[in-house]
């Protein structure tokens, strides 16, 4: 059973690998030359590519240096010594595999002078075959010249991508022509009458997710009418947003046709696996504030809630540590080697601090506006002032342990990898702060072991990306939903001032975003980061989700031009099929042995798959009304 955790490095997840030593002057004749190596010869893996180095340089060893071009102030790493060249004419080579996932920088030393003879970037493709030659130019000056050659094209390995995305969208549009005839009257008494049957058309409108005019959010939704005595309607677009964040979840965890945009990012940055649990996590937010005002208007007690607030919590930690971080195939559950820190964790400990947060200072929410002016008004966010007040406060405390905790062996507010970044300079102190307590308090048994820093930044120490401080954020990304579930409540019948709120909160968090990474990735005063979860990464990807509601809720909920299916299916499920998809992760039919391993489409084919089983999966559920909740 392999190990899971190993499975999941982030982008530039190489380490070069020397095929051949030198050897060319000895070559017999006859002899295929190293350049023309084929892939099976060369046991390539994915992403990488051959490149064979030729030393024509008489009496001159050379040193060949690799980083990738998104590895941060790295040091160089030697890839390979070439020895001199035996013979005028007659090379010295050594074949060796580099990264294709992103640029390279090669840098050739004199291996005795090591004094830098010449140094190139190129993107390396997948499967490529390439030949560098070093040899002197005799132009009068003596000068040493280093010409890269294409032995053998390489691959396009984002071409199954490609082909997924027209397939998917080539679907779509076939269901909406679909959706758009069965809308028609005519011809649906004409299926009616060629099927006779009275009840075709609401089955086949039915499973197409096509709703009614006179429910459009559902059968499961409440009516249009609300009173302070019912409980508010159910908002289709923020369970469709939990879908998407699920189900392109559930897609990376499976390994995302390992690629290196559905990886997590080394360091800084963003990729598409990094939008996925912050996501999540601010649709929690909007989710506390609309079922706990449903709960309370049903006039169940603060007491009892808190209970149930409590449990809830209580029960997704414990699944989260004794369900899906063990490895029971691995052998029976160690409390020495668990990991503490997780999803299911962090989302107990942040759906405990904002929901109580939330029950403390519960306030009845306005049936309407009186007046277009209060509507425009900002009553949704000077009601929430004693949860704001305490918000700041948290996040206050996260900046000034990140900025200013003393962490042994480490600058103060050190925010970068550790490793070879930073010329090196900080190999154990990867994370700063946020790694520095994770470690004191939970001790380095109890952490993440394959950190995403340590496949490009060469990281050794433990590091855990759901660990005690980015919690703080966590907290504070949770709320931010919160408020854009109050704005759905506060301005519920009028479409323009939602929109407004929407627009305008998006625009805030993303101007806040700006001023903190001056639009760099790493330059900033604080940069987008997901291991640290820092605030930049928390107003930016905020900043995002209020633009995606800002298109659902009126295609969604107000005109009703999409259900939200197949996403809402599963964002009606979510737990079941979060916690599933981990357990049966390693079972048919979510994977099978793979003909090729090293291929990208077979990868993405067979995630593809365990991905729609899943959704197939809630979708049943749905229909059976089967819905686990915590």
């Amino acid at each position: 059973c392999p190990d899971r955790a190993a499975g999941r490095p982030g982008p530039g997840s190489f380490r070069p690998r020397s095929f051949a030593g030198g050897g060319g002057a000895g070559e017999e004749p006859g002899r295929r030359p190293p350049g023309h190596l084929d892939k099976k010869s060369a046991e390539l893996k994915m992403d990488q590519a051959l490149l064979v180095i030729h030393n024509e340089l008489l009496e001159t060893n050379l040193t060949v240096y690799w980083k990738s071009e998104w590895c941060y102030q790295c040091l160089f790493q030697v890839l390979v010594i070439v020895s001199q060249s035996g013979k005028p004419g007659v090379p010295s080579f050594a074949a060796v595999s580099v990264s294709t996932q992103h640029g390279s920088i090669l840098q050739l030393n004199d291996t005795l002078e090591e004094k830098e003879i010449c140094r190139l970037e190129y993107k390396f493709g997948e499967f490529g075959n390439y030949s560098l030659l070093v040899k002197h130019i005799h132009n009068g000056v003596n000068e040493i010249a280093c010409d890269l050659v294409v032995n053998k094209n390489p691959v396009d390995s984002n071409l199954p991508v490609s082909v997924a995305f027209l397939i998917g969208l080539a679907l779509i549009i076939v269901i909406s022509l679909l959706r758009l005839l069965f809308s028609l009257d005519d011809f649906n008494n004409w299926i009616s009458k060629a099927i006779n049957s009275q009840e075709t058309d609401r089955l086949i409108n039915s499973e197409l997710g096509s709703p009614s005019r006179a429910d459009r959010l559902g059968d499961d939704i409440q009516p249009a009418t609300w009173r302070p005595s019912t409980p508010p309607p159910r908002l289709r677009c923020v369970d469709t947003f939990r879908g998407i964040s699920l189900i392109l979840m559930v897609f990376i965890n499976y390994g995302g046709g390992k690629y290196w945009y559905f990886k997590h990012a080394s360091w800084n940055g963003l990729t598409v696996a990094d939008l996925v649990f912050p996501w999540f996590v601010f649709i929690m937010g909007s989710s506390i504030f609309l079922s706990m005002t449903s709960i309370l208007q049903r006039g169940c007690s603060k007491f009892r809630l808190l209970g149930k607030i409590a449990w809830r919590s209580f029960l997704l930690i414990c699944i989260g540590i004794i369900i899906v971080n063990p490895n029971y195939c691995l052998g029976p559950l160690s409390w020495e080697k668990v990991r503490i820190p997780g999803v299911l964790q962090r989302l107990g400990v942040t759906y405990f601090a904002v929901a109580v947060l939330e029950l403390l200072f519960a306030k009845p929410v306005p049936e309407n506006c009186a007046s277009e002016r209060s509507c425009f008004s900002l009553g949704d966010v000077t009601s929430s002032w004693p949860q704001w007040l305490l918000i700041l406060m948290l996040e206050s405390i996260w900046l000034g342990l990140t900025f200013f905790l003393p962490v042994p062996g480490c600058p103060t507010g050190y925010l970068g990898p550790g490793g070879i970044g930073d010329l090196g300079k900080y190999p154990n102190c990867t994370g700063g702060a946020a790694g520095y307590i994770d470690r004191l308090l939970l001790g380095d048994g109890h952490l993440y072991q394959h950190p995403s820093s340590a496949a490009l930044y060469h990281t050794e120490v433990a590091y855990d990306p759901e660990g005690i401080l980015g919690t703080i954020n966590s907290i504070v990304m949770a709320f931010l939903g919160v408020q854009a579930g109050k704005i759905l409540l506060y301005y519920k019948d009028q479409t323009k001032a939602i929109l407004i709120r929407f627009t305008a909160w998006g625009c805030i968090l993303g101007l806040i975003s700006v001023a903190l990474t001056k639009v760099s990735e790493n330059e900033g005063f604080i940069p987008v980061n997901k291991n640290l979860w820092s605030i930049s990464y928390i107003t930016t990807l905020s900043s995002f989700a209020f633009f995606i509601l800002l298109v659902l809720y009126p295609v969604v909920d107000v005109r009703g031009l999409w259900t939200g299916a197949p996403f809402f299916y599963p964002g009606m499920n979510s737990i079941l099929v979060y916690v599933g998809h981990e357990v049966f992760e390693n079972y048919f039919p979510f994977q099978w042995k793979l003909e090729d391993n090293q291929s990208h489409k077979e990868h993405l084919t067979q995630n593809i798959v365990a991905t729609a089983i899943w959704v197939l999966i809630a979708y049943i559920l749905y229909r059976k009304k089967i819905f686990w909740k915590i």
